[in-house]
């Protein structure tokens, strides 16, 4: 059956959803399992030492062989290295949306009709085509990317939000971004104003606040542990403080279990505990989306709704905090970790079918006595894309790649693409 595909790439995880094909219309966006039946897979890759590229959390701890968060480092001059090899992160990031495309090709077993791709909302066209770029050397020549905040709001509005002008508010594992979305005579959104962001702000940093507590709790019981046995008990740490974490957005209360060398440890933390440890970061977030709405030439007051998106919007006093600051809605869907790779699919519809182009208004007659000269001739309007669509010719000559596991190119091998690509 005919598909769309969505994909969108945080700094920790990735997500995909795509849309059918039935008869003139599109199903609701579907989630596509990426790893073992889960939702999402970590923005995570791992150099092998055969040489390829496994996407995932890897089991060694070898950290020069991994590489994390390098979707916010796309338009940085310096390469990430792995093993050694220098990787541009846009390179990275086109292996990992490769990867989701041949998954759910081989799944589907027909390529998708259209794919879209989120991208961070303060990405200007050189990081975007520094992307475009890196997928059209591994083949993705049709990608379109739209920013994270963008699909967001078309997620929300296929939901039933009926505004036209709203704040997004993404706050996921890493990161944060907010900005004012607008929805134009056709229904499609686009970004107002500056969008504002936070890089090394989300759960994770939630993550170790809470860490941060627990350690304080069982500072004794660590020290007399030595150190290969707290060593042993702080791996564990983080991990637990995420479940833990998760329970707290359900639960008024939620107990952080560890093995000390000693016997179990068990550290209660109540959510206004919790809540208490993130408030000034929250807060910090809140203050930005304003910023963001002021920078705009609005107030609060002009928004219709207050749009979340990414896995910690979870948090209750994200809401709170919102709903004291902002007068308007604030919405969230059942799960915002999938908002935005929902959205993506939503507008790869889009892409295929495009909305209609709401009727010209009709023209009004002069009069024959009216003194104004005649009006010349008519002059096509060239349309706007609402789309950011690489336009390219062909794709340049490239060696075949293969996706699962996927293969490095040594530098070697990227500057002998590029030369091919030139030359052709």
């Amino acid at each position: 059956m005919p598909y769309v595909l969505g994909i969108d790439i945080g700094n920790t995880t990735t997500a995909a959803t795509l849309a059918r094909r039935r008869g003139g219309s599109w199903t609701r966006p579907e989630v596509v399992p990426l790893d073992a039946g889960a939702a999402t897979v970590p923005s995570v890759l791992h150099l092998g030492t055969d040489g390829t590229l496994v996407v995932g959390e890897p089991d060694t701890e070898d950290g020069s062989r991994t590489a994390r968060g390098f979707v916010q480092r796309v338009g940085d001059d310096v390469p990430l290295l792995l093993a050694g090899e220098s990787c541009p992160p846009q390179l990275l990031t086109a292996v990992l949306a490769t990867w989701v495309v041949e998954r759910v090709l081989d799944r589907e077993g027909e390529p998708a009709e259209a794919v879209v791709l989120s991208h961070p909302a303060g990405w200007g066209r050189h990081r975007r085509e520094l992307l475009h770029s890196a997928l059209w050397e591994l083949g993705l020549t049709t990608v379109t990317l739209l920013p994270r905040t963008v699909t967001v709001a078309e997620s929300h509005a296929a939901r039933g939000f009926a505004g036209s002008t709203a704040a997004v508010y993404a706050l996921g594992g890493d990161s944060f971004e907010a900005a004012l979305v607008r929805r134009d005579p056709r229904g499609c959104f686009g970004t107002v104003g500056l969008p504002q962001g936070l890089d090394g702000t989300g759960g994770a940093d939630f993550d170790e606040a809470l860490a941060a507590h627990v350690r304080g709790v069982l500072a004794r019981d660590l020290a007399a542990a030595g150190r290969r046995g707290a060593y042993a008990t702080l791996r564990a740490l983080l991990p637990e403080c995420e479940r833990a974490k998760r329970e707290l957005t359900v639960d008024a209360e939620a107990d952080v279990l560890l093995t000390l060398p000693g016997g179990p440890a068990r550290v209660p933390v109540t959510r206004a505990e919790f809540e208490a440890m993130i408030r000034p970061t929250v807060q910090a977030t809140v203050d930005l989306l304003l910023r963001a709405v002021h920078a705009a030439g609005l107030r609060p007051a002009d928004l219709d709704a207050v749009l979340l998106a990414g896995g910690s919007t979870r948090i209750p006093l994200v809401a709170e905090l919102l709903a004291a600051a902002v007068p308007v809605p604030v919405e969230v869907e059942p799960d915002p970790q999938l908002t935005a790779a929902t959205g993506a699919a939503l507008a790869a519809c889009q892409v295929v079918s495009p909305r209609p182009r709401p009727p010209e208004p009709s023209r009004r007659p002069v009069p024959a006595g009216d003194a104004r000269p005649p009006a010349g001739p008519a002059v096509p309007r060239q349309r706007r894309p609402h789309h950011d669509r690489a336009v390219l010719s062909e794709p340049p000559p490239r060696p075949p790649v293969r996706i699962t596991p996927l293969e490095l190119p040594r530098p070697s091998r990227l500057a002998l693409t590029r030369s091919r690509g030139r030359e052709g």
